[in-house]
């Protein structure tokens, strides 16, 4: 039998026949950095030898958004990113649950039963060690293993993933990184590229005006990168990549503490890129941002900038293969066709 395309689903209703009785990878996966990432290849790897489908259960909004509606999370990978990423790994579908207040008040068996057992009739689950799910979190993954011998399914728990230092990685000491700017540190916990997706918009056409011309994207407004230059590269839609410097801040020479932008000019490239989705990956932090005294000093600046952006560029390589497919392979990006 050929393999079913993709698929990128909102609810466990009704699921396509070829879904039923997959392997179940549960969890936020934020990221889909290191650790997530030994939770998903077990998933991957027991699916393969039950000759199962394999399906990531990820919910949406993150659950602490929920919950704390005006603290939201800061989203290393928003919905559609995420599931960009769980389709290069291998998944042959992605369900991003509704998280609302009538799934939050199921019980642990409620979920169990409704979920896995009627829904999925999962073959198995794949979990790490600390899931926690249902009402007020009472199922741990103890009662979760209890259920699935019951109900007739695998439970298998993912130890705790930790880094060179021995230190556990988690999507939190990712974004302390990237408060820091330290964008390298992040990649390392990742497995890829920390990279940002956003519509090019019109700004004030400085940079165009200093040999400079940008393209300018909107952040979320939770985004906690610290302010700065980086040295990075850009996707455009049709997959086509291109070495850049980024400024990602106020723009202090220039204006008064205006809206946080992401403004990166494009080595060797001249065009219009107004209206585009595009991809920004970050490869290493150059400065932080300076108010300098006038526009000579800082077109200087800039000139440097990029000189340095440029050598540091020429000598990346790839962390891992799905970094390769992020940030090295200029072929089509098949997020902008398959997940709308």
């Amino acid at each position: 039998m050929s393999k079913q395309p993709f698929q990128r689903l909102n609810t466990t209703d009704n699921l396509p026949a070829h879904l039923r009785h997959a392997v179940v990878a549960i969890g936020n996966f934020d990221g889909v950095h290191r650790g997530h990432q030994a939770v998903l290849q077990q998933a991957l790897e027991l699916a393969a030898s039950q000759g199962r489908p394999c399906v990531a259960l990820t919910f949406e909004p993150h659950p602490r958004s929920f919950f704390k509606p005006d603290e939201p999370v800061d989203r290393l990978t928003p919905s559609r990113e995420k599931s960009y990423l769980l389709e290069i790994l291998g998944f042959d579908a992605v369900i991003e649950q509704p998280f609302t207040a009538e799934f939050s008040a199921l019980s642990a068996e409620e979920f169990v039963e409704t979920i896995l057992v009627k829904n999925f009739a999962a073959s198995g689950v794949v979990i790490g060690y600390d899931f926690h799910f249902g009402k007020a979190r009472r199922g741990t993954p103890e009662f979760l293993v209890g259920a699935g011998k019951q109900a007739g399914f695998s439970v298998t728990l993912v130890d705790a993933f930790c880094d060179e230092g021995a230190a556990q990685i988690s999507s939190s000491r990712i974004r302390d990184f990237l408060c820091d700017g330290d964008v390298v540190q992040a990649a390392g916990l990742l497995g890829h590229r920390y990279q940002v997706r956003a519509e090019v918009v019109h700004g004030r056409k400085l940079g165009r005006e200093l040999g400079f011309p940008t393209a300018n994207m909107h952040l979320p407004e939770q985004t906690h990168l610290k302010h700065g230059i980086y040295a990075v590269r850009f996707r455009r839609a049709d997959g086509t990549l291109y070495n850049g410097v980024a400024s990602y801040g106020r723009r202090p020479t220039v204006t008064d503490n205006g809206v946080p932008l992401l403004e990166t000019f494009l080595f060797d490239f001249s065009g219009d890129l107004y209206g585009e989705l595009a991809t920004v990956s970050f490869f290493g932090f150059l400065r932080g941002e300076i108010k300098f005294d006038g526009l000579d000093p800082l077109m200087e600046q800039m000139r440097q900038d990029e000189a340095e952006a440029r050598a540091l560029l020429a000598a990346v390589k790839p962390l891992s293969p799905l970094d390769q497919k992020l940030s090295f392979d200029g072929s089509v990006d098949c997020l902008t066709a398959a997940h709308p």
